[in-house]
This record gives structure tokens, sequence and C-alpha cells, in this order.
């Protein structure tokens, strides 16, 4: 097996401070976050970002300074969010990934309900949404909530909108989504094609148990205050490390290496990427 991919999700769309207190909402929280989940383990950042008043946005200039703090801090992989929960538009959701040139994006291959929100992916800002991050060179994550997301990526590229190998992020126990459990798990794995690489995000307390389940079976792994606050049963964690520390723990235990940032790379197909400046953003 390679070895195992960690993904730090610091904050999310969802994730109050009354789930809390910890979860970064500012640039500055979260860029610190991703640099301690760095030094932790993590090679890949999965960025959202927050408003004045903690809402979830796509602010551009949001995403711009998280993006410029990060990179002046570590090498870590940068995966942008570009999702539509937080109600923004097409042009928003695809602005950050087409100018401020992260090595990934989430890719959301469908549309499902999460609890009380209907969360919209139309087929037509998909296929826009894929000619963007292969114009800009930003490998798509794919995100898949239920099988049939694994079918829409299939089409799109049948289609040449999406280029191999994959990569397919599956979301376990989302309310509205599919349950978090090993056979769900094991159907998805089973429904990608060769060469494909795969991740797994458990909700809530499916974070733990996917993440063992996925180490085991040659996945890789997402863990953070995006889709759990507890370290265990009635803990919290008090920084998205702690989530990163956890995980390097288990794959110790269950033999399997963790990925650097340069082995992440190989894995995943991406190139290596010049370190762009700040000064280089601010002029974006």
């Amino acid at each position: 097996m390679d070895p195992v991919i960690i993904t730090i999700a610091t904050t999310g769309s969802g994730t109050t401070r009354q789930h809390t207190p910890h979860v970064p909402f500012a640039p500055e929280e979260i860029a610190e976050e991703i640099h301690l989940s760095w030094q932790a383990g993590a090679a890949i950042a999965h960025v959202h970002v927050r408003d004045a008043q903690g809402r979830a946005c796509m602010d551009f200039e949001q995403f711009r300074r998280v993006v410029e703090l990060v990179r002046e801090r570590c090498d870590i992989i940068l995966n942008l969010s570009s999702s539509g929960l937080s109600g923004a538009s097409d042009d928003q959701r695809i602005r950050p990934l087409a100018e401020l040139q992260p090595e990934m994006a989430s890719f959301d291959a469908g549309s499902t309900n999460l609890g009380d929100r209907v969360f919209a992916n139309h087929p037509a800002f998909l296929e826009r949404l894929a000619v963007a991050m292969a114009a800009a060179q930003v490998k798509p994550e794919i995100e898949a909530f239920e099988a049939g997301f694994v079918n829409n990526a299939l089409v799109l590229a049948e289609k040449g909108l999406l280029q191999p190998p994959l990569h397919f992020q599956f979301v376990l126990g989302a309310p509205g989504a599919a349950p978090a459990d090993a056979r769900n798990l094991l159907h998805l794995v089973e429904s990608l094609p060769a060469g494909a690489t795969w991740s797994v995000i458990g909700v809530g307390k499916a974070q733990l148990p996917m993440a063992a389940l996925a180490i085991v079976m040659g996945g890789h792994v997402r863990v953070g205050m995006e889709d759990n606050v507890y370290l265990r049963r009635g803990v919290l964690a008090k920084c998205n490390a702690e989530f990163v520390d956890q995980m390097v723990e288990l794959s110790d235990v269950l033999q399997r290496p963790v990925a650097t940032v340069s082995q992440t790379r190989r894995i995943l197909g991406l190139p290596s990427r010049p370190t762009v400046s700040a000064t280089e953003l601010h002029e974006v």
C-alpha cells in the first residue's frame, strides 16, 4: 500500500462556536491551525472561509489571505472549497481556484439533502467547474456523498472533462446522505475505475472508525473540525492538529506509514509547483 495521506479540514461551513469554541474562523486562525496540522503530519489542507460573523462564505479576499499566510509558513498542499452551501454564485465558487493556484479543489459531483439544507450542484455548473479546474491545472477532489456521485464523475470523465487518475473523497454519515458503515464504503471503493485513489470522511462519531477502515483498505483519510469536534466521547479537540496526531498514532498501530507532502504529490499525480509568493497573490 502507498503511505496514508492525511487531509486536515479545519473549519468547514457548518461548525459553529456553539459546537466548539476552538473552531477557527479568521484567516489568521485558519492558517495557524493548518500550519500546526502540517507539523503534526497532514499533507493536504481543505480550506473553507468565514465572514466577520463566522458565517460560511466564498469571499475571495478571505481565501487569498489564508492562502498567502499558509504559503509563507509551509508547503502543505492546498485544497480550496468550491462549496455552494453558503449561497454563493457560480462565479464566486470558481474564482478562488481559478486565480489563487491551489493544487487541488473540491468537486462535489452531485446534489443531495444535508440535514435541513439542499446541497445543489447543477450538472451545467459541474461541467463549467471541471473546465475551470483543467484550465487552472487544479486537481479535482471528487466528493461523493453516495454512489450516484461516482457515476456522475465517470460520465464527466467519459466526456473528457475530468482527467485520470481520478481522486475521490467519500463523505459518509452526513445527514441525508449515505450512512457511515463498512458496506457503503466497500461498495463505493468497488465502484471506482482502475488507477483511482480515494479518501474517506466519517462525519461526527464515524470519523475514527471510517478512518481505521480506510487505512487498512489502502485508502486515505480526512479529519478535522469541519467534520467532527470530538477526539473521543465527551472530549473536545482543542485544535485541529490533535486529530492529525490521532491519525498518525492510528496509522502506526495499523502499520501503515503517513505520507509526506512529496509522497502525496506522487500518489495523486500532482506536479511540483513553484511557491507563489504573497506579492504575486496580491497582484492577482
